[in-house]
């Protein structure tokens, strides 16, 4: 790690801030003790990825596909394996967690799981996403789910870059 994780209960004005990620996250992980050496920063983080994991209409086995998806992409490997068994509590099937890692991707995902892999690579890639991808995504879901899924694609572009640049857990 580039900057020093501060351990759970070691520096006392921490402690409700570390209580409410423990509370959202059952424990105090690595990448939310390196961002407690911003108060702030991490208390907004994990506001923000508690609404994209835990309070978001996007149906958890598309979620998952997605922030796997991302952790490919940006060759983030804690976390993918951090994600791994949340995709198969959702009842993402091995073989999908695998073809996730595949170029082009596999043909056993659905039609919409497609076009949903297709714009988190689309926006991890080229940023900019061209009209007929998104009409055909959002042919599938309504606004709060396109609104959803996008978020989370930028949500875990955000997650992966920060872990890679700052090599936490390597």
């Amino acid at each position: 790690m580039r900057i020093a994780p501060i351990a759970p209960g070691t520096r006392p004005e921490l402690a409700s801030a570390e209580a409410a990620i423990a509370a959202e996250r059952g424990r105090v992980s690595p990448l939310y003790q390196v961002l407690l050496n911003s108060p702030a920063i991490a208390h907004g983080w994990e506001q923000l990825l508690t609404a994209v994991r835990n309070r978001s209409s996007l149906p958890a086995d598309l979620r998952e596909l997605v922030i796997l998806r991302v952790a490919v992409l940006n060759r983030a490997p804690y976390e993918f394996d951090a994600h791994v068994p949340h995709a198969q509590k959702a009842g993402v099937r091995d073989e999908k967690i695998d073809a996730l890692r595949a170029e082009p991707l596999a043909a056993l995902f659905t039609g919409l799981e497609r076009s949903v892999l297709e714009l988190t690579d689309t926006m991890t890639r080229d940023i900019e996403v061209p009209d007929t991808l998104f009409a055909a995504v959002s042919a599938s879901l309504d606004a709060q789910a396109m609104i959803d899924l996008t978020v989370t694609i930028a949500a875990y572009n955000m997650v992966s870059r920060f872990l890679v640049a700052l090599q936490i857990g390597h």
